[in-house]
């Protein structure tokens, strides 16, 4: 990304639709695919056993101490061994309909414990940090005709790495400053009325802005998104499942979703972990409501950049960790199970006896993704799109 400039440049304070690298008429353009895929970065490095509980493992409630959650604390099972935790409710939902697959000791090649590095190879897809220069989901928008700068949509307040690079993307924020009057958008009519470019690039602008803020409706929602609290997530997943639900909207979109970075008073079943969890719920079932009969249609992964330590620390929280959980849901997703190559919790079959071992490689996840839902074509997901990856198979027989 070379440059990021307002649509409207004239409507700079008050609108929060952008393009970077993309011209300024913004018109939503006929589009080669129903299908809609959203990835959503967990940013922080989430806990995988606190929001997958392996309650079934024999040392699970011993290596896990305080934050152990037990079946009387409202555990969603899963399979009798896995389940969700308490905070879940709506993704167990996606899991009984077979909209959810769980995975479990997942992740990037990465294996050190720096947030920065660690995002950087997600991000990326690349091997290592700072190989690579663009994001592994912008590589993929070209081969799926999805480049022009009006097919994928980074719902944040900066364009994070995954969808940067040659590709041209748009970027959204829900707008928390005063919209304009009447009277000002009259005066910018008549000034771009000798332009027939720009008086369309006003009108979709302002159409589509109605269309995604209708998502703020809430004014304790517009409250929190001031404060930057967490609560922010449920506006901009359904904004973001708003503008995917449009008959010519973007296909692709990347949400944030941070604060998992949890060193201290983690908690089990209720605390800190627990609320940002139902928050996380809460917002995806908005996304799944603002996106209605597109749904069906769409797939929904989220990852982060590693797991965390077995064990809790000396402050109720855990470290950071290596393999960790991933999650893919959406209408087109065949769920309703837990992938995982478990090898239990025992001292030995841990990683440097503190983390969980990465038995699955998430380049696998996002390929198969990429490759069944979305069309990509196989023979360049192991190169052009993850260079290196061969060894890391595309997943099979997960989406409907």
């Amino acid at each position: 990304m070379n440059t990021r400039r307002s649509i409207l440049k004239t409507m700079a304070a008050a609108s929060a639709l952008t393009l970077w690298d993309a011209p300024l008429r913004y018109a939503f353009a006929s589009v080669p695919t129903q299908r809609r895929l959203v990835v959503v970065i967990l940013r922080g490095a989430l806990d995988g056993l606190a929001a997958v509980p392996p309650y079934g493992d024999p040392d699970y409630a011993n290596v896990r101490g305080v934050l152990a959650i037990d079946k009387t604390q409202g555990l969603h099972d899963l399979d009798g061994f896995f389940a969700l935790h308490p905070a879940l409710t709506n993704l167990k939902a996606c899991y009984d309909a077979k909209q959810l697959a769980v995975f479990h000791n997942i992740c990037s090649p990465y294996r050190d414990r720096s947030h920065f590095d660690g995002q950087n190879v997600l991000e990326t897809g690349a091997t290592a940090p700072h190989i690579l220069q663009d994001g592994w989901l912008n590589r993929a928008l070209v081969p799926l005709g999805l480049a022009n700068g009006q097919s994928a949509v980074a719902v944040a307040q900066t364009p994070p790495l995954m969808l940067t690079g040659p590709a041209k993307a748009t970027s959204w924020m829900p707008s928390v400053l005063p919209e304009p009057d009447e009277a000002f958008l009259a005066k910018v009519r008549a000034m771009y009325a000798g332009d027939a470019v720009l008086a369309a690039s006003l009108d979709s602008a302002i159409a589509l802005e109605a269309e995604a803020q209708a998502a703020m409706d809430d004014a304790s929602q517009k409250d929190m998104m001031k404060k930057g609290g967490y609560a922010n997530l449920t506006p901009l997943f359904s904004g973001a499942g708003k503008l995917l639900a449009l008959a010519d909207g973007p296909r692709v979109a990347v949400l944030d979703a941070g604060g998992w970075d949890t060193h201290f008073n983690e908690g089990a079943a209720d605390g800190l972990l627990a609320r940002r969890l139902q928050a996380l719920d809460a917002a995806l079932d908005a996304l799944k409501t603002s996106l209605g009969p597109a749904w069906t249609k769409t797939a929904v992964v989220m990852a982060t950049e590693f797991g965390r330590t077995v064990h809790a620390n000396g402050s109720g929280g855990t470290d950071h960790g290596t393999g960790g959980a991933a999650f893919l849901l959406g209408g087109a997703v065949s769920g309703g199970a837990v992938h995982a190559e478990w090898v239990g919790l025992k001292p030995d079959r841990l990683r440097d006896g503190r983390d969980q071992p990465a038995r699955t490689d998430l380049r696998s996840l996002f390929k198969a993704v990429l490759c069944d839902h979305m069309g990509v074509p196989h023979r360049i997901l192991d190169t052009a799109i993850f260079p290196d990856s061969a060894p890391a198979a595309a997943l099979t027989h997960l989406i409907a």
